[in-house]
């Protein structure tokens, strides 16, 4: 058994991304994502799956090169190979993304 809580220990890292993983089981990830304003823009292009959803804050991507606002609770699925870039995010922005490896 695993017993956790999403907003414990979210505080801000000092000058970039905090990714943490909170469960690891076969081809399964599921991560916790703490964001400061200060994001660097990266583009991602994954081999797995994933579904991310903002927990906390705002943010604004592009995936697949549509433009894409998201607030608090809202989510999106990431396809594989899909590029996609994190464009500006909130300060404090807590993500919990899901990610599917290929088997």
């Amino acid at each position: 058994m695993q017993i956790g809580n999403l907003f414990k220990d979210a505080t801000l890292p000092p000058d970039s991304e905090r990714f943490e993983a909170l469960l690891e089981h076969k081809n399964l990830v599921i991560e916790r994502i703490v964001s400061p304003a200060s994001t660097t823009r990266a583009e991602y292009l994954q081999p797995q799956d994933e579904w991310v959803v903002l927990l906390k804050g705002e943010a604004l991507m592009t995936v697949g090169g549509e433009l894409v606002e998201l607030k608090s609770g809202d989510y999106v699925f990431l396809p594989a190979r899909v590029p996609h870039t994190v464009e500006k995010v909130s300060e404090g922005a807590v993500w919990l993304a899901v990610h599917l490896h290929p088997e």
